[in-house]
């Protein structure tokens, strides 16, 4: 079972307050979501929803499973990082895959829709965030360095930030997620330890583009991987803040099921990808990082 989906789907569920709204809410099989939720109820060994005959209800167990779950999803929202990845970077590498591989054909999807590969037949996906699917194998490809930036138009107007303590003048753009409605706030590692940041907010936004789009424009603090500001903090478009107390890092990792384990075609293409990620040049990491 990919508790991944699982969860995505439980969670929708008790939102939409039925089976059907949230296998059409997901664009899944209204039999898929039936046969997941019976297999989470049996993996965790409690009932997680009521039916009626007019809605579907959390059971108290279920409620309580519900509120772990938006926590954990929301941890792992970080998905549109993956599909920029996909376009930016991986997309322009491909050629050397398959000047390489002439005879392995690809399909290959961007988008944020749970995948069950086993059930979808589908090869392997790369995922950011911590992995919860452990019936799949797991590579691990690299950690992403994230960074926080403002425009300098902004910063003029504002001052710069020199210490967290800074941060009570500014404001920051709003990234909210459209899978689990998660607002995010600002992350710093000091000396290990995480403190979070809910500044004032005058836009919000729910794509990575659009995230960015409105730093550039002046709106505030963005916290992103530093691959996807590179060029404009090279240009000069975006400015580097707070460098001693970074974001945390962002995991990426390529899943595939264990009876692909064997394939030659995966194997090739999973190396390939962490040979990609671990080249100095492609970006995921910070050039002063070290890592």
């Amino acid at each position: 079972m990919d508790r991944f989906n699982a969860m995505r789907v439980f969670t929708r569920i008790v939102e939409l307050g039925g089976f059907a709204k949230a296998a059409d809410s997901l664009q899944l099989p209204r039999a898929s979501v039936t046969i997941l939720i019976k297999q989470l109820e049996a993996h965790l060994g409690v009932q997680l929803l009521q039916r009626t005959t007019r809605q579907v209800n959390p059971t108290l167990d279920g409620a309580a499973y519900y509120e772990r779950c938006v926590r954990l999803l929301a941890d792992l929202d970080e998905t549109e990082a993956v599909f920029s990845t996909g376009r930016s970077v991986i997309m322009a590498a491909l050629p050397g895959f398959t000047a390489r591989y002439p005879l392995i054909r690809l399909e290959i999807g961007l988008n944020d829709r749970p995948v069950d590969l086993i059930r979808e037949g589908v090869d392997c996906v790369v995922r950011g965030g911590p992995v919860l699917d452990d019936s799949l194998v797991a590579r691990p490809l690299v950690i992403l360095d994230q960074v926080t930036c403002a425009s300098p138009a902004y910063l003029q107007a504002r001052g710069i930030p020199r210490c967290l303590d800074d941060l009570a003048g500014h404001q920051m753009v709003e990234y909210f997620s459209n899978t689990t409605g998660k607002r995010y706030g600002l992350e710093f590692l000091v000396e290990s330890q995480l403190r979070l940041f809910d500044l004032p907010k005058q836009v919000s936004v729910n794509s990575a583009d659009g995230y960015l789009a409105a730093c550039e424009a002046g709106y505030g603090l963005v916290q992103t991987p530093y691959y996807h500001v590179a060029r404009q903090l090279r240009e000069g478009s975006l400015c580097e803040l707070l460098k001693e107390m970074p974001p945390p890092g962002l995991p990426l990792t390529a899943l595939y099921p264990p009876h692909r384990q064997l394939s030659q075609r995966v194997r090739v293409f999973v190396d390939w990808l962490a040979a990609l990620c671990a080249e100095p040049d492609i970006g995921f990491r910070r050039p002063d990082s070290g890592g």
